[in-house]
């Protein structure tokens, strides 16, 4: 016949205790020894921090030196290039319009597009008018700058 189950039950005098008591941590170091590495730590990093500030500020102050040097010469290389822009934009112009009766070159009809500006004045060309006969490349590159900042 079958025998009769049974019951789990705990071993003859019990179970050992838990150990539930805290167990501090292995002190390395005293808080007055920490203060003392900190300190040090602070020292020798601001010292190497000094030394390399120095030459970082020296080069800093070559590089200004060196970017207000040459910054003449890039704005006349720029101002040059887009004069010669203007020139070529008005060279494809007189080109295009040879056959058209009575057609001037920078004037709409024959009549200036500016009235009461003098002929020696020079207004800035609108973009579009800068990249007419430009690469659509250059164009969308200028005109869209904003959207890639």
């Amino acid at each position: 016949m079958a025998q009769a189950p049974t019951q789990d039950l705990p071993p003859k005098g019990g179970y050992a205790p838990i150990n539930f008591k805290r167990i501090p941590a292995r002190v390395l170091l005293s808080g007055y020894q920490m203060f003392a590495g900190f300190g040090v730590m602070t020292a020798a990093a601001s010292y190497i921090y000094y030394r390399t500030y120095k030459s970082i500020r020296q080069e800093e102050i070559e590089m200004r030196s060196a970017t207000l040097a040459i910054e003449p010469i890039l704005t006349a290389e720029r101002d040059r290039e887009f004069l010669s822009q203007l020139h070529k934009n008005r060279e494809e112009e007189a080109k295009l319009m040879q056959n058209v009766e009575g057609w001037e070159v920078g004037k709409l009809y024959g009549e200036p597009i500016y009235k009461t500006v003098k002929e020696d004045k020079f207004i800035d060309p609108i973009i579009q008018e800068f990249y007419v006969h430009g690469e659509s490349y250059n164009f969308r590159r200028r005109a869209l700058f904003s959207l890639w900042i």
